[in-house]
């Protein structure tokens, strides 16, 4: 059986996304789950290469469909890019990290490769572009041709997956997005995404939005009048979902593949305390399946040889069960 193809782009080249997107590429434990395609600037490759000691034998390529597999060498995707500011915010790293990931994104859909990672950009530098994003969801979503609303974030460490119904915005705008149809959109895609991750009867969890979810209509009524109504339509689809759960006692509960929070940090605060380096999340409900960090790009570290790359395979990892395309 053949390996699936993964990319993985090189994220901000003035932070340690290079460094540690090689990294994971020459990681054993990552050739031996896929074949990894790296997609970004040589010269700003061999940059960090270098100042990390290593020597890697590259196979560049202009496009996607050049690519030779299985080849003797590490293939490169060349996307041009600016010789980089290590350590700083600029435009042109932003630019970088975007266009990077947009060619891995489109090697994706033509089957080149069956899934993308992307190493940590810095949003500073995007917004210094000009460049409208809000996380990689929403932006995959477009590149796919799919709406914003459709695509869900989903973190997963160890054994754990979170799949979060909103995402980067305001607490009062989320709560305006937090409806029966998103709900019952985020169970959906978690549920397929886990099918094709391998999960053949992915089981979910799904939160509250408020304190002890609601408590009967005592802390409010959105879990009554749109969760318990969006978890319905979804077991009325098949989909064995289950709740909605107090927030704060939810992830104790046994037996599930997969937890569904209403809210950015009922999500992302047990990640970031239990995995603080080793979380990776997943882009559901695209065509495309996008994984990356959940950390930044640690400007302060580039060029160091001090960034670890364990997010990075633990990113891979969590895409190495997608079956590899016949080609």
């Amino acid at each position: 059986m053949s390996l699936p193809r993964i990319a993985i782009t090189l994220g901000d080249p003035a932070g340690i996304g290079p460094e540690i997107a090689l990294k994971a590429a020459l990681d054993r434990r990552v050739t031996a789950l896929c074949r990894p395609l790296l997609v970004g600037d040589r010269a700003v490759l061999e940059t960090h290469a270098a100042l990390c000691g290593l020597t890697p034998r590259l196979a560049v390529v202009d496009a996607a469909a050049d690519i030779a597999w299985p080849g003797d060498a590490l293939p490169l995707l060349q996307v041009a890019a600016e010789p980089p500011a290590l350590g700083q915010v600029r435009a042109a790293h932003g630019r970088a990290a975007v266009d990077a990931a947009r060619a891995a994104i489109q090697a994706a859909l033509s089957g080149h490769v069956d899934a993308v990672v992307g190493a940590p950009h810095t949003e500073r530098a995007i917004a210094a572009a000009g460049i409208a994003f809000d996380g990689y969801p929403s932006f995959v979503a477009r590149e796919t041709g799919v709406a914003a609303d459709d695509a869900f974030l989903m973190l997963c460490f160890d054994e754990t997956r979170i799949v979060h119904a909103t995402l980067h915005v305001s607490v009062r705008r989320a709560l305006e997005l937090v409806t029966q149809e998103r709900v019952a959109a985020a169970i959906a895609a978690a549920a397929a995404a886990l099918r094709q991750l391998g999960v053949a009867a992915p089981r979910l969890a799904v939160s509250g939005l408020n304190p002890h979810a609601g408590e009967d209509g005592l802390f409010g009524d959105e879990e009554r009048h749109i969760i318990q109504p969006a978890i319905a339509r979804a077991r009325q689809a098949g989909i064995a979902a289950h709740g909605p759960f107090g927030a704060d006692t939810m992830f104790q509960r046994q037996g599930y593949d997969a937890f569904i929070v209403m809210l950015h940090d009922q999500g992302h605060i047990r990640a970031k305390l239990q995995a603080p380096n080793r979380a990776a999340g997943v882009t559901i409900g695209t065509p495309v399946l996008f994984s990356s960090v959940a950390h930044g790009s640690a400007l302060d570290l580039a060029g160091k040889n001090q960034a670890s790359a364990e997010a990075m395979v633990e990113a891979v990892r969590r895409l190495a069960g997608v079956p590899a395309a016949r080609r």
